[in-house]
């Protein structure tokens, strides 16, 4: 598969970036029934010739109370939101929607962004990460066999060396994220115990952020590293640097060729944020799906209806 160099991207991803500010500022938009004209304005051509064809694969874990986290946030409860009138939860029989209250032990919880200051408080919070952060290029590093041999296996640099011989230096403000496949056994509460898992070390952080200049780097487990004192981790936030932690489905995603969004709720003050990473890819990708090839808006009406489930502590459609 022919795909983009990482230039292209990199410039994609930079105008990407301001797209609001160009949809915002063009003053008579045409209807979205009408076909996009051949001179579209601003970014638009852009969505159209590229964006709109690539697959789009979702590296985020769905949040629940069941998910593993560590133990020392303890447990997330999810329950009906409540009147503060009547103290009764709202119904869609008589107060014609439903919502839903969240008890959270943590911003540390699912697939996050981890902002420097969750370490380091004169460092950014999550609401202090500038939204450049939303559209940049992405590189899959896999360690999958290394982990296979080794569960306790950490990248290396002579891993992402390897990787550069193959695919080329990897882009400065990139991001990168290293697959391990520690993920495959998510959502199961065990894997929050374990103390053996893949991680990445500290000389591969170095490398990755003082001689590549990437963005951030993500990984799949919930820690950076198994070290006594998370030396990475510590590394990282008191350095100014986020990273992705919890990412799921790196083995759908090509080396290169990708780019990667990322959105999070702007918490004021937040030391972590419960995010969102989607992949795009190439239009002929074999994983993800594209624009128009799902129901989009309106979206799919289903036979079964969303309804309180006690025992998961969610609602469930039935």
């Amino acid at each position: 598969m022919a795909r983009p160099s990482f230039a292209t991207l990199a410039a994609l991803a930079a105008v990407a970036c301001v797209l609001a500010t160009a949809l915002a500022a063009e003053p008579t938009p045409p209807t979205l029934a009408e076909p996009p004209a051949a001179g579209a304005p601003g970014l638009w051509s852009i969505y159209n010739q590229s964006l709109k064809s690539a697959k789009y694969i979702d590296l985020t874990h769905t949040l629940s109370p069941a998910i593993p986290v560590w133990k020392g946030f303890g447990p997330s409860r999810f329950g009906p939101a409540v009147s503060p009138q009547t103290g009764e939860p709202y119904r869609y029989a008589q107060d014609g929607f439903e919502a839903t209250r969240y008890e959270l032990s943590s911003d540390q919880f699912g697939t996050q962004l981890d902002p420097p200051a969750h370490w380091a408080p004169e460092y950014p919070g999550i609401d202090e990460l500038p939204a450049t952060y939303a559209v940049r290029p992405l590189a899959v590093i896999s360690i999958v066999e290394q982990v296979a041999a080794n569960p306790g296996y950490h990248l290396q640099v002579a891993d992402i060396k390897r990787w550069e011989a193959q695919h080329g230096r990897i882009p400065a403000g990139s991001v990168v994220m290293v697959r391990s496949d520690w993920s495959k056994a998510w959502p199961d509460p065990a894997l929050a115990t374990r103390e053996v898992f893949p991680g990445v070390c500290l000389a591969a952080l170095k490398f990755l952020h003082e001689q590549r200049q990437i963005l951030f780097h993500g990984h799949e487990p919930l820690d950076t590293d198994t070290t006594p004192t998370l030396e990475g981790e510590h590394w990282l936030m008191h350095h100014g640097y986020a990273q992705a932690e919890g990412v799921a489905n790196l083995d759908q995603v090509p080396a290169t060729g990708c780019l990667v969004t990322v959105g999070y709720p702007k918490l004021k003050g937040g030391l972590g944020g419960y995010a969102r990473y989607i992949a795009i890819c190439p239009a002929d990708w074999q994983y993800g799906v594209s624009a128009g090839q799902v129901p989009e808006a309106p979206l799919p009406k289903s036979d079964q209806i969303l309804q309180w489930d006690p025992a998961q502590g969610v609602r469930v459609r039935k």
